[in-house]
């Protein structure tokens, strides 16, 4: 199968056009549009439908269209490790990791890394859903539980637990609970114990919910819960490494809190000798490390 035809389908397929496929080629129209009649002819498929507002995949093109993505992302893969330098920390690094985790704990200490590599460019993509690292979405992931694919390296940064939180202003005005009955004369703030978390934390949730009045604030990321906590909302299940990071918070009944959740740093086998992901690893495991310091130093 030819490779320039492939890489012209491919870019048709991703545009959805062949004017905007040729402008991304800088090839004509109608250069394009040969190109994807050979491949089809080659095939002895029809790989598109032409519509009047684009070009859609038959089933065939799906197949097709699947594979030259893989081939795209594995071709994207190399090109990291080649660029890589010995000496120089440059590009992109994508970086995975849970919203609360993301916003929370990494973004605010990002400015010591970029300070020491200042032409790296950090792509953060928060969200709860677990990005497939073998397929190159992205480059390394920091998840809430060990990573099931065989092909990661994977390395256990600390484990965290989910805890009671309020503000002092809100516990001056509305009282201390001295047990989880006391929980039913406040509002509890908390994660949905039913949305995308770490399994840990929904169970706590569910258990608490059981001790506290009707009214309750669900909110679907713990950076939410942060903030309507330190706005006086209410009590709020939050994760114990914010501690570190908001001093306002006051932790109540110390003897509630959630079973542990291992944090994972995981990147694909292909990446190992990437000299932006060491860096960042390196980055992460120093700041947990003083991390800990600082927790064992404050007790």
């Amino acid at each position: 199968m030819d490779w320039d035809k492939l890489r012209i389908f491919h870019a048709v397929a991703d545009a959805g056009s062949l004017t905007h496929a040729g402008d991304t080629l800088h090839l004509s129209q109608s250069a394009v549009s040969r190109q994807i009649r050979a491949l089809e002819e080659s095939l002895s498929t029809t790989l598109f439908h032409r519509h009047a507002r684009g070009l859609i995949l038959t089933e065939q093109g799906e197949l097709l269209f699947d594979a030259t993505r893989a081939m795209a992302k594995r071709l994207d893969a190399a090109a990291a490790r080649i660029k890589d330098s010995e000496e120089e920390v440059y590009g992109e690094l994508r970086v995975t990791t849970a919203t609360g985790f993301g916003t929370l704990w990494l973004a605010p200490r990002l400015s010591k890394l970029y300070d020491k590599y200042p032409d790296l460019t950090i792509d953060l993509m928060l969200e709860e859903r677990v990005l497939d690292l073998p397929m190159r979405e992205a480059d390394v992931a920091i998840r809430m539980k060990e990573p099931s694919q065989a092909d990661l390296i994977r390395k256990r940064l600390m484990n965290i637990r989910m805890r009671m939180f309020a503000t002092q202003s809100y516990l001056d005005k509305y009282g201390t609970p001295k047990d989880l009955d006391d929980l039913g004369d406040h509002r509890l703030i908390s994660q949905n114990p039913s949305s995308a978390q770490v399994a840990a934390g929904a169970s706590l949730t569910h258990e608490l919910t059981e001790h506290t009045a009707k009214s309750r604030l669900f909110v679907n990321n713990y950076f939410g819960v942060l903030q309507a906590v330190l706005n006086d909302l209410g009590i709020g299940v939050l994760p114990d490494y914010l501690v570190d990071s908001a001093p306002r918070l006051v932790r109540i009944l110390e003897d509630v809190e959630s079973n542990e959740v291992p944090v994972f740093l995981a990147y694909p086998e292909e990446l190992r000798h990437s000299k932006r992901i060491e860096v960042f690893r390196d980055f992460v495991t120093s700041e947990i490390t003083d991390y800990r310091r600082r927790l064992r130093d404050d007790s």
